[in-house]
């Protein structure tokens, strides 16, 4: 497979994924005259959606631009790609959970519901940290400009986006607010990390 087909492939995967998502919204059951009422109590689905909309396309920018960078590929590295198109079309059940516990308001459940989207956004940034890794070894793959950009501050991204997704979890158990600040940290981490790539290939 070429690295354009890939690619191909994986925008084809993100933009179908972001789809999905904004399928959770659906017209709220409501009392004539009260709609308005209804539609702000859908707020969980807003938050959980706006989140995961970004961290989805903040994930797609750094997956275009990395692979972009990169020479050629070989077939471990495409199977290491589905693996990281895998972890990241799982986000949407997650999301799902969190818009509908937040909606009932069971602490319980809001626990669990953060926990599970913390456990998906960590083998996540794994799957990163694992392509990071092969690509490092393998110097073939990458492009002359890769090859010359400077890496040593975006090496360590993915490891610090997973102590914050496990800081999420672990706090998650005793106290789901600063389970969330953590949860919320890890993802907006990710748009740090797409600006340390973009800005190590000198992109503008």
């Amino acid at each position: 497979m070429t690295k354009d087909r890939l690619l191909a492939f994986s925008d084809g995967v993100f933009a179908i994924l972001i789809t999905i998502l904004v399928l959770e919204f659906t017209v709220p059951k409501f009392q004539t005259g009260h709609l308005l009422i209804a539609m702000l109590q859908q707020w969980p689905i807003l938050v959980a959606y706006i989140v995961s909309y970004f961290y989805v396309g903040t994930l797609w920018l750094f997956h275009h631009d990395y692979f972009q960078a990169l020479k050629s590929i070989d077939r471990r590295l495409n199977l290491i790609n589905l693996l990281m198109l895998f972890s990241i079309t799982l986000i949407n059940y997650p999301m799902a959970l969190v818009a509908e516990t937040l909606n009932r308001g069971n602490n319980g459940d809001i626990r669990v519901a953060f926990i599970a989207y913390a456990v998906i956004a960590l083998f996540i940034s794994g799957t990163f940290q694992l392509l990071y890794f092969y690509v490092g070894k393998h110097a073939e793959l990458m492009s002359e400009k890769m090859k010359r950009a400077r890496f040593r501050k975006s090496h360590s991204d993915p490891l610090i986006s997973m102590v914050l997704y496990i800081l999420a979890i672990v706090t998650s158990l005793f106290w789901v607010s600063l389970g969330a600040v953590f949860l919320l940290l890890g993802i907006c981490f990710h748009f740090v990390a797409y600006l340390h790539l973009s800005n190590a290939l000198g992109q503008k």
